[in-house]
């Protein structure tokens, strides 16, 4: 432990969800929580996340709504030598693949993350992220080689200690990938109110038939995304990097 580490009663069993619904409740550390929850690029490596703590996130996650309580999701919780070994094998993949385009068909999403063709006004959003963070970075649009680094550093975790990944079963319908986004939400914020952060990670996906079989997943397994999880590195620039938000008039309508 140092004194940079939240107090933390990661040994005290959680509440019944009846019990936790008589505790008052803090508002402010509610959406502190989630305001300050964000994709953190940089982590600190050498800073390692005790299992019991990442055993009480993933308790706390678990509590996230499904549909008819199927919890389709399923978790894998990467650490030491067998996270540097994936690390390995899919940044040798993603260099060959910069190499030879042609490889492209090996490395097919299960489903589709993105649209086919994108449309305003998400292409707007999507370039103004994508040129904000490189711009910080000092990362010019034809700069491949910076660019291709930058990118790989999603497969390397952003240096963070934990990787997870994320399966579901591929009988489930589409309806459970929303219920794993709200697990994976749930997650992302008890990770922020016990003082660390994270970074949900699509950018894995292509790569499904390297990760399934490393880490154990059965062929009736589909890969939803991974996420980095650790500590921010305060100092590194690319975590000053803040994405904006739409104003509820853009995209709530009032029925009354």
């Amino acid at each position: 432990m140092t004194a940079r580490d939240p107090v933390t009663p990661i040994d005290a069993p959680l509440p019944t969800p009846r019990q936790a619904a008589a505790l008052p409740i803090d508002a402010a550390a509610v959406e502190a929580a989630i305001v300050g929850r964000r994709s953190v690029r940089a982590f600190l490596p050498d800073r390692l996340v005790p299992r019991p703590l990442i055993e009480r996130l993933l308790q706390l996650a678990a509590r996230a709504p499904s549909g008819t309580n199927t919890q389709p999701w399923k978790v894998y919780v990467l650490q030491g030598a067998a996270r540097d070994a994936l690390v390995q094998k899919v940044c040798a993949a993603h260099d060959a693949l910069r190499a030879d385009p042609g490889l492209a068909a090996q490395y097919q999403e299960a489903y589709d993350y993105y649209p086919r063709q994108w449309v305003s006004p998400y292409v707007d959003r999507r370039r103004e992220n994508g040129w904000g963070l490189y711009g910080l970075l000092g990362i010019g649009k034809g700069d491949k080689d910076k660019m291709h680094a930058q990118h790989q550093r999603n497969f390397r975790f952003f240096d963070a200690p934990v990787g997870l990944m994320v399966t579901i079963d591929t009988v489930m319908g589409r309806g459970s990938l929303v219920d794993t986004g709200m697990f994976l939400q749930t997650l992302m914020i008890a990770a922020r109110a016990h003082g660390l952060d994270t970074c949900p990670q699509a950018a894995w996906n292509p790569y499904a038939r390297i990760i399934l079989p490393h880490i154990g997943a059965g062929d009736n397994e589909m890969l939803v995304c991974g996420m980095a999880l650790g500590y921010a590195d305060p100092h590194a620039l690319v975590n000053r990097f803040e994405t904006p938000r739409e104003p509820l008039e853009r995209f709530v309508t009032w029925v009354e």
